[in-house]
């Protein structure tokens, strides 16, 4: 959509006035107390060193947000893909746990349970938590003006970095655009979690420079809280961000004059840091660690990681946006990563490779960087050293270094995808830019060195122009290249022109300087980096994710799981391969899914069942031994009761005959189908038997104990006293039912005339703690997935708590121990089946 000015969205048909009203009284008021503290905050420190102008500057860069962002907040369209389909899933959670007075800890809606307090991408330590808050229902308007809201508060940051150092409003305004909407910034906006973590390196490289500069421990430990909670949800940018810190910490140490005094002078400050950084992100970072243990990826192999490296020829989007014809819809994107350029290296999507901050920062790069050595100034050359290593990083295999990293650096092999990096060599090269029109229009570009050639210039656009055709002679899309190298090099030419007009007036009024070049890059990062197929599709496109305008399928999927209080039944479902949003829509309407979207999921419960990253489409259903087919054991013990599918079951699921499922319903997104043979949410079984579920799982095959008799378990059970007491005389039934079911507290009622276990189809997890009648009692891991607890004759109350702290601390210790997360000794299985796996006990 290449629309982009507030005034056309304002006037498009399907824009609503009163909602935009409501949405610009919510957020104007809070963009401009943000956009006055920064004002104030310029206008307060160092006010005698300091160039003025910082006011204008910082008003340039509200107005200029409200331009590149109208399409998304004024307009019909929303930030997709990961933004819909991952984050406002997960907004909407937090949400709804927040609101109902329930923890957002555990999310019991996807993979049959997952520990969201340890999910890196859970955005429960975030700013996010505020949205949650002051809306029940976050619209999709919201969310995405907090995610442009934090790139507002990067580009900001980027201001006061820039007015600390004494440098020019004007470089810093460009420094300060090309951070918060070039390169990954503008064409990543769905990946939320690394907007936020990039957006947090901003202000924490700002506080740390202050907090270095000022020596102050006050400025260190909000340093410090910036910092933890960047790396408390971590992710490849917070790592990559939080080395560039250190980074900075070793320059400011080592480069220069002084180094025994900035050593000595820092230490209290940086201790700060370190210290209220460590209070905030230890724990969560634990329990993100311990988590990751146990996951599907534990870490990620070299071959796998460097499938996401960051193609060399992608570097030419820096000087020619859409190069490739990412952003242009007449075009099919032909560049890296495309079928056209290798169909078997399809591991990028074409918004990954663009880099585009602009044509006025790279002009200055090229023209002041290279030819007159600027970028080797002592002030500079952290970032200029920094943004080559990020440059080589993002390269991936292309270049030994990542391997070297890879091999030596603690915490690379936890992340895929180098090309995460693009995110960090946006910011950085941002920065050197701004830097580099600061000394363009305060007359200190021609130091030492001399005036440089314009041969030289020319001889370097080029020979960039000749590799830019050269790549699509290859590629045989010359013809197709020729338009935006055209364009590009245009943009280039009415940057520097409007920089060499407003630096030769007679009258070089800064916040002249400021507008000026505010708005011609404003104009440019519009046009070149504005809304596309990657960054802004329809919101009509995304009602499985309204919880007020659910559609049909979501309307009879909750209808049919709905049960009345005290049931025994907690029916989940399975969306096979609906779409890309689909997956954790689960997450948004309350109901339970045996599958979801998400790197990280628990290694037992994805080899038990097959679950992928996602499953967007059919085909990529993956039955295991375990689970072989929709009519199986494992589908009946996980009350896995409706399967929803885009086609006919049978062409998903070979080995379905034509009455293990009952047909229900046809909607527009799919057929839906019953598996009538679904065991209940909770059970209660008299008989146990131990079993080798590492065999059983390896090789599908259960013992011919009934589950719903029988539970099997990994370890022999301890048994209370008041389990071996006589039968009654007079036998009766086992009552039991669900009392309350919350996302952290299970409580389970239960009359039984003789001893048993209560057995919750529950994925097991060692954070998950049981009492009976409020004495704690042990959770069994039971039939290979679930939990199960010991119960004594009588009435009882039984209560399932999840308690993150108390359980990573306790598992921190079984592992440190030797143990295993459920306090067993770590040994193998038996390599053959013992007598007492025949065996089958009975209370």
């Amino acid at each position: 959509m290449p629309h982009c000015a507030a005034a056309t969205f304002l006037q498009h048909p399907d824009c609503d006035p009163a909602q935009f009203c409501l949405f610009l009284g919510r957020l104007l008021p809070r963009l401009t107390r943000i956009s006055s503290l920064g004002v104030l905050g310029l206008k307060s420190l160092n006010h005698n060193s300091a160039p003025s102008g910082y006011g204008i500057a910082a008003l340039a860069l509200l107005a200029s947000w409200v331009v590149l962002c109208a399409p998304w907040l004024f307009g019909d369209v929303s930030i997709p893909y990961d933004a819909k389909a991952h984050f406002q899933a997960q907004v909407q959670f937090l949400a709804n746990a927040l609101h109902s007075g329930q923890s957002p800890f555990w999310n019991p809606h996807v993979f049959a349970g997952s520990p969201q307090i340890a999910d890196p991408q859970s955005l429960i330590l975030s700013p996010a938590v505020l949205v949650a808050l002051i809306d029940p229902t976050p619209s999709f308007q919201l969310v995405d003006g907090f995610t442009f809201g934090l790139l507002a508060l990067g580009g900001l940051s980027i201001l006061m970095l820039f007015r600390d150092r004494g440098w020019h409003p004007a470089g810093a305004i460009v420094a300060a655009l090309g951070f918060a909407f070039g390169a990954s910034a503008a064409w990543r906006i769905q990946h939320i979690g690394q907007v936020q973590s990039f957006a947090f390196f901003a202000i924490a490289l700002w506080m740390l420079a202050r907090t270095l500069d000022r020596q102050s421990i006050r400025w260190g430990i909000g340093t410090g809280a910036i910092t933890g909670l960047m790396i408390a949800e971590p992710d490849q940018v917070a790592f990559l961000a939080a080395l560039v810190l250190v980074g900075f910490v070793l320059s400011h140490w080592f480069d220069g004059d002084g180094r025994r005094l900035r050593f000595t002078a820092s230490v209290r400050p940086l201790l700060a840091v370190g210290v209220t950084c460590i209070a905030i992100a230890a724990l969560p970072l634990l329990m993100t660690i311990l988590f990751v243990l146990s996951s599907s990826r534990p870490s990620i192999e070299f071959s796998e990681a460097t499938r996401g490296s960051l193609h060399p020829a992608s570097l030419l989007t820096l000087v020619f946006a859409d190069l490739y014809g990412a952003f242009d819809t007449a075009v099919r994107y032909w560049g890296p990563f495309s079928p056209s350029w290798n169909p078997n290296e399809i591991t990028l999507s074409q918004n990954m490779s663009q880099l585009y901050i602009g044509a006025l920062p790279i002009a200055l790069i090229i023209g002041l960087g290279f030819s007159r050595r600027l970028l080797l100034a002592r002030e500079i050359r952290f970032y200029t050293a920094a943004t080559v290593l990020v440059i080589l990083y993002a390269l991936g295999s292309n270049t030994p270094f990542y391997r070297l990293l890879y091999e030596v650096l603690p915490g690379v092999s936890l992340f895929r995808r180098p090309a995460d990096a693009t995110f960090m060599m946006g910011g950085l090269l941002a920065i050197l830019g701004g830097y580099l029109v600061h000394r363009w229009v305060t007359d200190t570009a021609l130091s030492e060195h001399g005036r440089a050639s314009i041969r030289f210039k020319l001889s370097m656009l080029i020979a960039l122009s000749g590799v830019a055709i050269g790549v699509a002679a290859s590629q045989g899309m010359v013809d197709v290249a020729i338009r935006p190298i055209v364009i590009s090099l245009s943009w280039l030419a009415a940057s520097v022109a409007t920089l060499l007009l407003v630096t030769r007036l007679p009258y070089r009024a800064e916040w002249a300087m400021v507008i000026a070049l505010a708005g011609v890059l404003t104009a440019d990062l519009a046009l070149n980096n504005g809304p596309n197929e990657s960054t802004a599709l329809p919101r009509k496109n995304f009602t499985m994710l309204d919880p007020d305008a659910p559609n049909e399928t979501i309307r009879i999927i909750k209808s049919l799981s709905k049960q009345p209080p005290g049931s025994t039944r907690r029916d989940r479902v399975e969306l096979a391969g609906l779409g890309f949003d689909w997956p954790n829509a689960a997450m948004v309407h309350g109901f339970d899914h045996t599958l979801g979207y998400n790197p990280l999921r628990l290694a037992d419960f994805t080899r038990a069942v097959g679950a992928e990253d996602s499953i967007i489409g059919p085909n990529q259903r993956k039955f295991t031994p375990l689970f072989p087919s929709y009519h199986c054991r494992l589908a009946n013990l996980l009350g896995l009761r409706y399967i929803v599918s885009p086609i006919p079951v049978d062409k998903i699921d070979h080995r379905m005959k034509p009455t293990d499922l009952r047909f229900m319903a046809r909607t527009a997104d799919g057929y839906v189908y019953e598996n009538t043979d679904a065991l209940p949410r909770v059970l209660f079984v008299h008989n146990w038997q131990i079993a080798d579920f590492g065999r059983i799982m390896r090789d599908g095959k259960w013992p011919l104990a009934d589950p719903r008799y029988t539970v099997l378990l990994d370890q022999r059970p301890t048994v209370p006293l008041s389990a071996s007491l006589e039968a009654p005389e007079e036998w009766k039934p086992p009552i039991v039912r669900i009392v309350r079911y919350e996302n952290t507290v299970i409580d389970i009622e239960v009359d039984a005339a003789e001893s048993g276990f209560v057995v919750l189809n529950d994925v097991w997890h060692p954070w998950w703690f049981a009492t009976i009648d409020g004495s704690p009692a042990k959770v069994h891991k039971a039939n290979v997935l679930f939990r199960a607890v010991i119960v004594g004759p009588g009435r009882h109350q039984v209560r399932f708590e999840f308690a993150p702290v108390a359980g990573a601390l306790q598992e921190l210790r079984s592992k440190l121990a030797g143990y295993r997360s459920d306090g067993a000794p770590v040994k193998s299985p038996p390599d053959e089946p013992s007598d007492e796996m025949a065996e089958l006990h009975a209370f």
